[in-house]
């Protein structure tokens, strides 16, 4: 049994082409899980806190173009600071199971709640970056109790994006998913800061691992699906329902819209002003705070760690 662990470990960490992939900063665990009629095997990492832990777990959840793999350095500084971190790769991304079934944030959050399950946590605090805003968003609807805090870094789905995108068949986004190579993932990643910089190649590098995987084709399906998901099935409609203590940290240069290149360009100048749909939201979720980070695009905790630590650190203390 121990030697075909490891070399399912080994396979696993080779492309195509034989190229190591990026080397997750912990341990990768797997949880089987019942999607459908079948069993599937997501990934996360379990790290514990160094020397005296607080007893507090904490809860990563990664973007649509990201895995748990992009949170390595919050994962540092959260261990340092006593806490103990639980950061999955869902079902569709990253080193999970990439099945063909209908994706949904329902579906999504049930899974975390049964990865909590299995490792005996009851009450976290949430954590969450852009699409993972919206799962944690639907997360803590459905399980208010599970949730001490939460945190809303530049979420997508402050907005409906059905409202102005213009609707495309899973055809059409497997066509656009199809003609993905390393410099479209990459031009893509540099919209999300004001400057681009060497170290942020890392993250082009895990989003382009699929390219080379032999079930591109089915990754390239998923990952039209899971855009639907984010266009049918807004959550911005029920702040009111979060009654959570929340931080909305929003970088004030971010301009993210899913769907972005199919609007005009004043229609660009109108939607995804983050700025002002920070604002909004505040006022939407009664027991939360805002903080705006000037100079600062779409992922906080990338651009300026010690910046987004600080703001983060304060609130879940």
């Amino acid at each position: 049994m121990i030697r075909t662990l490891i070399l399912i470990f080994l396979l696993g960490s080779l492309n195509t082409y034989g190229q190591t992939k990026i080397v997750y900063p912990y341990p990768v665990q797997y949880i089987s899980l019942p999607v459908d009629d079948t069993i599937v095997h997501a990934a996360y990492m379990d790290v514990s806190p160094i020397k005296n832990g607080n007893g507090k777990t904490v809860v990563l959840l990664h973007g649509k173009n990201f895995t748990g793999y992009y949170w390595k350095d919050i994962i540092d500084t959260l261990v340092k600071e006593g806490y103990r971190v639980i950061a999955p790769d869902q079902i569709g991304w990253g080193r999970s199971d990439k099945p063909l079934v209908y994706y949904s944030f329902h579906l999504l959050a049930k899974n975390t709640a049964l990865l909590l399950d299995s490792l005996g946590i009851k009450k976290i605090i949430l954590i969450a970056h852009s699409m993972g805003g919206m799962l944690a968003s639907r997360f803590t609807m459905l399980h208010p109790e599970r949730v001490e805090k939460l945190v809303l870094e530049d979420p997508i789905g402050l907005e409906d994006y059905k409202r102005f995108v213009p609707y495309q068949t899973i055809d059409k986004l497997m066509e656009k998913e199809m003609s993905a190579t390393y410099e479209s993932y990459k031009k893509y990643q540099q919209s999300y800061y004001p400057k681009w910089k060497p170290e942020y190649e890392q993250y082009v590098e895990v989003q382009a691992e699929s390219l080379s995987d032999p079930n591109f084709l089915t990754i390239a399906k998923v990952n039209a699906i899971t855009y639907q998901m984010i266009y049918e099935q807004p959550v911005c409609y029920e702040w009111d329902r979060i009654q959570t203590p929340t931080l909305l940290i929003i970088g004030q240069e971010d301009r993210t819209i899913v769907g972005k290149d199919k609007l005009s360009e004043s229609q660009k100048k109108l939607y995804g002003q983050y700025p002002v749909l920070g604002k909004k939201t505040k006022q939407q979720i009664k027991n939360s705070k805002l903080v705006e980070l000037k100079g600062i695009g779409h992922i906080p905790h990338i651009q300026d760690k010690k910046l987004f630590c600080k703001h983060l650190l304060a609130f879940i203390k």
